[in-house]
């Protein structure tokens, strides 16, 4: 029995390790530590991934849709700069990466915040389809930057980071998503009007061809690799 404990306890560590949370919001020139400004999540220990696209939990993933945001704090960040997320481990997994923002109401740090249809897409990094394959230069890095666009409004916004891991997305809900949401207070924003916007839950069914796929055996006639979700505002 203790050799099957021990052995149980091994194979547990081992899973945790081959995947990833993102707890450390990047602003303002500093990595910030795990948990500061972005929420919690459920596999905070275990790493584990979501994937149920239609669960309410694929908004945010909080440890408690409840609590965990007001035990938040939120970051006070300039519209038209760069933000990011940084992991625990390398993003090994091959995938396509991609940011959400949502005015948050009544606060970035209410459990109400990005409920609604009010996401919209501010950047994504797809692979690259070279020679017949999917290339994935994304699995070397540990962290994800990005800028928020300098027409944004300036007000209080929940920022989405996240990764869709592609290794074994050849089966409906095969596909592995790595997500973190971080609380902002941007200033010095603009006048744009971002769009198109979707609701999260809703943004996906998980048949998009970027989400279901065989990315070792593509079809001879194969396109390229489709983006899931809304096209990027640029702002």
């Amino acid at each position: 029995m203790k050799a099957f404990l021990a052995a149980l306890a091994l194979v547990s560590a081992q899973l945790a390790a081959a995947h990833y949370t993102l707890p450390d919001l990047i602003a303002n020139g500093t990595t910030f530590a795990d948990w500061v400004y972005v929420r919690t999540t459920q596999n905070h220990y275990s790493n584990a991934p979501i994937t149920d696209v239609n669960s309410t939990e694929f908004r945010c993933y909080e440890l408690d849709m409840n609590a965990t945001p007001g035990e938040t704090q939120i970051a006070t960040v300039e519209a038209g700069s760069t933000i990011g997320f940084k992991a625990d481990n390398t993003f090994y997994h091959p995938g396509y990466f991609s940011a959400y923002m949502s005015p948050a109401s009544p606060a970035a740090n209410s459990p109400e915040a990005g409920t609604g249809q009010t996401w919209f897409k501010i950047w994504e990094d797809p692979p690259v389809f070279e020679n017949g394959q999917l290339v994935f230069p994304s699995t070397s890095i540990s962290e994800i930057t990005f800028t928020i666009p300098k027409s944004l409004p300036s007000g209080q916004y929940l920022v989405r980071g996240e990764q869709i891991a592609l290794h074994v997305a050849s089966s409906v809900g095969g596909a592995q998503f790595y997500i973190g949401c971080a609380q902002l207070n941007v200033i010095n924003g603009g006048d744009g009007k971002p769009e198109p916007l979707v609701s999260i839950p809703g943004v996906y069914t998980g048949y998009e061809p970027g989400i279901l796929i065989n990315i070792y055996d593509l079809p001879a006639n194969y396109p390229g690799y489709t983006s899931p979700g809304p096209a990027v505002w640029q702002g």
